[in-house]
């Protein structure tokens, strides 16, 4: 022991030095292989790495066209637009519908995405009719002549005589009643044995009106009578006198007519889209004009069977007790129906959540567990309104979520992602006014777009339009505006051209731009089709026609018609611009080589409207009228 403390005393400097290069040594080789894996380690790693690249691999998308997947980042083949992973557009899963608008939550709050959950209840309606009051055609009396004769006396003098029944109105002299009452004095000498002969006598007499009692005291006096009385059947009013004093009369000339005012019928209007609503029994609350301040009520007794094919109404009537005969026909009321259409519960929606294009109503509804908003196009089937809701029969189920604001928005993203939309119920790009570089429009699914004039006046002259278009081989879709007169077509331009269609829509009875439909076919139309003709004076000097382009611009009233219309053609090279408050939709005719729908769509941003590329200022949107301010805050 003494000789190992004395070695480590002598060799402790040498000592000292290996323990330094030891741990030295140590670092270098332990410390920096923990850091850094062995080249079997780093294959290791590297092979489990690969594997879990393979099983969960980034997907990268655009987000303004969803459809477009690649493996690595990189550009958007159609809009130039940086790609972005798929996770931060989608967090749904593996059970994502390739038909869903999804939107970022920035987007939604920027179009100020609304929803609500659907939800049954008892739809109730208040029907606002406009009426007139009539006479009861039950208390109606028309006085004819029953013989010839001459009117020797008149009872009355003016038409509106108030009579009672029994009153006399006029004396006739007749000589063939004279002559029927010396045949019966003549038969009473026979009675017992042609008894016969006699009754006939008497019945002759009764078919000229004349009572029992003044038969008998034509036998009784022995004489025949020169003069009969024409006595009222019924108490009222006198509304037509065709005779005077010493006019000469047949048998069968209409005399008097009476009419018994203490009851009348007050006729309502009653547009078809409310018939559904009303019923026999319902109650009504009306006023008449002629009597302000006071109010009646009444029940449903009757529902006109027809509707009329000028006015599209049908006539509901009421019943009027007038006993004070304050009340006259001819005078307006307005009346009120609350109703209800069903005593069952039933699918109500608000009318700002559906979309309508031609015979189709579409809804957006919102697809639960995701964590960015997303919706999916559906068609449902409406039964009647509502007040601010409508009834939906089929393609909704209680309990689903819709969008019930911004729903034109969600409808634009999806136009413009190739989704199915409302104008493009298949799916497929649609050529708007909202472009990305130079990519071409024309070849997508849909066709191209054409829109020409069409004229025509109601639903049934909308219907016989659409249905000619749709019957030209290789036309998508056709939509008839009947406020614009304008109809809008998608086609397959190998198969047609507009030019087919608007020859169709002629040949149906309808006149186009460039096609006046013959008149042996317009004749034919219903009373209700009978549109004004168009004038084709001025077809040689048309010019060709221009481009067209449709991008989505908010608004509420005629004023913004009026301002976003005018924004549009104040922009050199725009030839024609229509919105359509119902679509919120611009439709345009412009010249290419002037301007572009992007110009126009600043335009009218600068006019106070927001469109799908610009936000108006905020300056120049709160000076507008208070109809017009359409953002909701």
């Amino acid at each position: 022991m003494n000789n190992f403390k004395q070695y480590i005393k002598e060799n402790y400097q040498f000592l000292l030095g290996a323990v330094v290069v030891g741990l030295v040594l140590g670092w270098l080789f332990f410390g920096s292989s923990s850091d850094t894996p062995s080249a079997s380690e780093q294959h290791i790693e590297g092979h489990e790495g690969h594997n879990h690249e393979s099983d969960d691999p980034t997907t990268w998308t655009c987000s303004m066209h969803p459809q477009i997947k690649q493996e690595k980042p990189g550009d958007c083949p159609i809009c130039g637009m940086d790609l972005i992973p798929l996770s931060e557009m989608n967090a749904g899963g593996d059970d994502v519908d390739p038909n869903e608008i999804q939107l970022s939550e920035s987007a939604a709050k920027l179009a100020d995405i609304q929803t609500i959950w659907v939800q049954k209840g008892n739809p109730q309606k208040s029907i606002h009719m406009q009426g007139k009051v009539e006479a009861d055609e039950r208390n109606v009396a028309e006085l004819t002549a029953r013989f010839g004769g001459r009117i020797e006396k008149l009872f009355v003098n003016f038409t509106g005589q108030q009579v009672r029944k029994g009153e006399k109105l006029t004396t006739i002299y007749s000589p063939e009643l004279l002559a029927a009452q010396r045949e019966l004095l003549e038969a009473i000498g026979y009675s017992e044995t042609r008894p016969g002969l006699y009754q006939a006598a008497r019945n002759k007499l009764k078919l000229w009106d004349l009572t029992d009692t003044q038969i008998d005291a034509i036998e009784k006096s022995g004489n025949p009578q020169p003069y009969f009385d024409v006595l009222s059947p019924v108490s009222g009013t006198v509304s037509m006198r065709n005779v005077a004093a010493g006019d000469y009369v047949k048998e069968g000339q209409a005399l008097f007519k009476l009419v018994d005012l203490s009851k009348l019928w007050v006729m309502f209007d009653a547009y078809e889209n409310d018939l559904p609503w009303i019923k026999n029994g319902d109650e009504v609350t009306y006023t008449i004009q002629a009597l302000p301040g006071e109010s009646f009520t009444g029940k449903v007794r009757y529902i006109d069977p027809f509707i009329s094919p000028k006015t599209r109404a049908a006539k509901v009537r009421v019943e009027l007790n007038n006993s004070k005969q304050r009340v006259k026909p001819g005078m307006f009321t307005a009346g009120v129906l609350n109703s209800e259409v069903s005593n069952e519960p039933q699918l109500l929606i608000p009318k700002s959540s559906i979309l309508w294009t031609g015979k189709r109503a579409v809804v957006y509804v919102k697809v639960p567990n995701r964590e960015a908003p997303s919706f999916l196009y559906r068609e449902i089937t409406l039964g009647p309104v509502a007040g601010d809701n409508y009834v939906v029969t089929e393609g909704l189920h209680e309990g689903e979520e819709i969008a019930t604001n911004g729903v034109f928005k969600i409808d634009a993203a999806a136009q413009l992602r190739g989704l199915q939309s409302m104008m493009n119920p298949e799916g497929g790009m649609s050529p708007t006014g909202h472009q990305h570089g130079d990519m071409n429009m024309g070849a997508n699914a849909q066709g191209e777009h054409a829109q020409f004039k069409a004229a025509g006046n109601c639903e049934m002259c909308k219907d016989r339009i659409e249905k000619a278009a749709k019957a030209v081989n290789g036309v998508f879709s056709a939509h008839w505006d009947a406020e614009q007169q304008l109809v809008h077509l998608q086609y397959d331009s190998k198969k047609t051209n507009p030019e087919k269609v608007q020859q169709a829509i002629a040949n149906a009875g309808h006149d186009t731009e460039k096609f006046k439909a013959p008149d042996s076919v317009y004749n034919e139309l219903p009373e209700c089709c009978l549109f004004d003709r168009l004038s084709y004076t001025d077809q040689a000097t048309k010019s060709a026609p221009k481009e067209h382009a449709q991008f989505n611009v908010s608004g509420n009233c005629e004023m913004c018609k009026d301002r976003i219309e005018k924004a549009a053609l104040a922009v050199g090279g725009v030839s024609s611009a229509q919105w359509d408050a119902e679509q919120q939709m611009v439709h345009m005719q412009y010249d290419p080589k002037k301007t572009s729908p992007d110009k126009v769509q600043l335009a009218i941003a600068k006019a106070g409207h927001d469109t799908e590329q610009y936000k108006a200022p905020d300056a120049v949107y709160n000076d507008l009228p208070g109809c017009c301010l359409y953002r909701e805050e």
